[in-house]
């Protein structure tokens, strides 16, 4: 039975322990990177291969990345992050605002500092460095968060004539004649529809009356002018398009997968000999349940839940029907691999898809985890065969535990960049 003072040593030791190898992942994270090796397993970026290949969520995967490449250029940091001096969510906060010149100041502030410390030391800096103290802009974005009760937040940033635009048409679908003073927290009142029931009847016609975006219905047409058999060999030019671009067998099978197209043979000196009818567009009824069951792209590891494509596991032009069984979401990127890149996707009995990789591996759903029958002595064993002396205190704090004058801290750091 370990007392509460030896299970505070352990918690220490272990902290310093993983610091140590989360170095070491991020090491190997900025290597593997800049080779490039997440691409031959078709994932869209090296944050998409993490989420799917070690479990992150998209977000963390970003951040691992971000801070991986910006400890490449910070070996300061990056030598007292390696050694144990630092924690990681130190490291991460020094990366958010450090640069070459200014690293070592940063570095001293952030060894005396505790980790929330740092990270109101590092705002206060970013803010006191930007010119004039205007920080940019952010960028234009949408963001759900859950709330508690299970309604749900959506926070969005836009330019201020671009909020303006969206919220006169908030307004007007609520049925409003007058403008609403936008800097006015609106009241509800129950005698008229508020702005919420504007964002949904905005949504709502949206949706009722557009196409356009690949989840709702027939997608668009396309108008093929063929000269060869579409059931030609994969590389072959087998038609143009009527902007007279040339296309392959293959792209016109991924185009097809999900669209109108209208087949326009021509004799040897072009002319039209007939107008194919339309097909093979997927119905608006199987697109939605397509949708319930996938939820995004059915790519392993692809987190893309917008502007999808159904795909013809078997293509209709080789006999292929247009039914949930036949068909997987994917996003634009992953059904031009399955088409072009030379990937392929097939059903199973059980129900999950099997995506093969060009020289036929099989791409599994859950990569195998295999994990250390004793992590503590691994990373024990890998700190000593590095030299590393790894201790509880090693990325202990030097604050004595005075109250930090924040402000000053700032003045100090900024002082000395502008000497």
């Amino acid at each position: 039975m370990f007392t509460v003072e030896e299970l505070g040593q352990e918690i220490a030791v272990l902290a310093v322990h993983l610091d140590a190898a989360t170095h070491r992942l991020l090491e190997c994270i900025r290597q593997f990177d800049a080779e490039g090796g997440w691409e031959p397993q078709g994932a869209v970026s090296c944050a998409h291969w993490l989420s799917w290949r070690i479990g992150l969520d998209p977000a963390t995967a970003r951040e691992k990345v971000r801070v991986a490449r910006a400890l490449g250029n910070l070996p300061a940091i990056d030598a007292a992050f390696k050694s144990g001096q630092l924690s990681y969510a130190k490291a991460r906060a020094l990366t958010r605002v450090a640069t070459p010149e200014s690293e070592a100041k940063l570095l001293h502030a952030a060894m005396y500092s505790t980790g929330a410390q740092l990270e109101r030391l590092c705002r206060g800096y970013r803010i006191a460095m930007t010119v004039d103290n205007v920080l940019p802009p952010p960028e234009r974005s949408v963001r759900r968060r859950e709330l508690p009760g299970g309604m749900v937040k959506l926070e969005v940033i836009l330019s201020p004539d671009e909020a303006d635009l969206v919220l006169g048409a908030l307004d007007r679908a609520r049925g409003l004649q007058h403008k609403v003073d936008e800097h006015r927290i609106e009241q509800p009142d129950p005698k008229r529809p508020s702005r919420a029931d504007g964002m949904i009847a905005l949504a709502e016609g949206f949706l009722a009356g557009n196409t356009g975006t690949g989840n709702g219905g027939e997608r668009f047409q396309v108008m093929l002018h063929v000269d060869q058999d579409p059931l030609a060999p994969d590389g072959a030019l087998s038609g143009t398009l009527d902007d007279g671009t040339r296309v392959s067998a293959e792209a016109i099978r991924r185009v097809a997968c999900d669209c109108g197209l209208v087949a326009v043979g021509h004799d040897n000196i072009g002319a039209t000999l007939s107008i194919g009818r339309r097909t093979r567009s997927i119905p608006p009824a199987i697109r939605r349940a397509l949708l319930l069951r996938d939820r995004g792209c059915a790519f392993p590891g692809c987190t893309h839940n917008r502007f999808l494509h159904g795909h013809h596991i078997l293509h209709w032009l080789h006999g292929g029907e247009t039914s949930l069984d036949n068909l997987a979401l994917l996003c634009s990127h992953h059904h031009h691999l399955v088409h072009e890149g030379g990937w392929s996707v097939e059903g199973t009995e059980d129900g999950p898809l099997c995506f093969r990789a060009p020289d036929g591996q099989e791409l599994p759903a859950v990569p195998v985890q295999e994990a250390s029958e004793d992590a503590l002595v691994f990373l024990r064993e890998w700190a000593e065969d590095r030299g590393l002396d790894i201790g509880a205190d090693t990325n202990m704090p030097l604050w004595d535990g005075t109250r930090l004058d924040y402000d000053w801290a700032v003045a100090v750091l900024v002082s000395e960049s502008t000497v």
